[in-house]
């Protein structure tokens, strides 16, 4: 699976198009459970988008439940089994 371009001038929300394109990265391997997600401030920064927007798109990932949260930790991408729960699939 190849992920598209993301593309900053398309029209919507920049934080949605960016949580839709690390969700694309995910879902294609590219970004590997159990992994550390980059840093906020890295994305931001890869992106080119303010530290907001970055920490906007980390929470929708983690709404979605590609991505869970360890404090003093890090971010980091979730198992499919994680996924499974925190969507309440069985």
């Amino acid at each position: 699976m190849t992920v598209p371009d993301f593309d900053p001038d398309a029209p919507g929300y920049i934080y949605e198009m960016m949580a839709d394109h690390l969700a694309a990265r995910i879902e294609a391997g590219e970004l590997r459970p159990n992994t550390p997600l980059p840093a906020e401030r890295r994305l931001a920064a890869e992106y080119g988008v303010s530290l907001g927007t970055a920490r906007h798109a980390t929470h929708i990932l983690r709404e979605r439940g590609l991505v869970f949260t360890i404090r003093s930790k890090g971010t980091f991408i979730a198992d499919e089994a994680r996924r499974r729960a925190a969507s309440g699939d069985s």
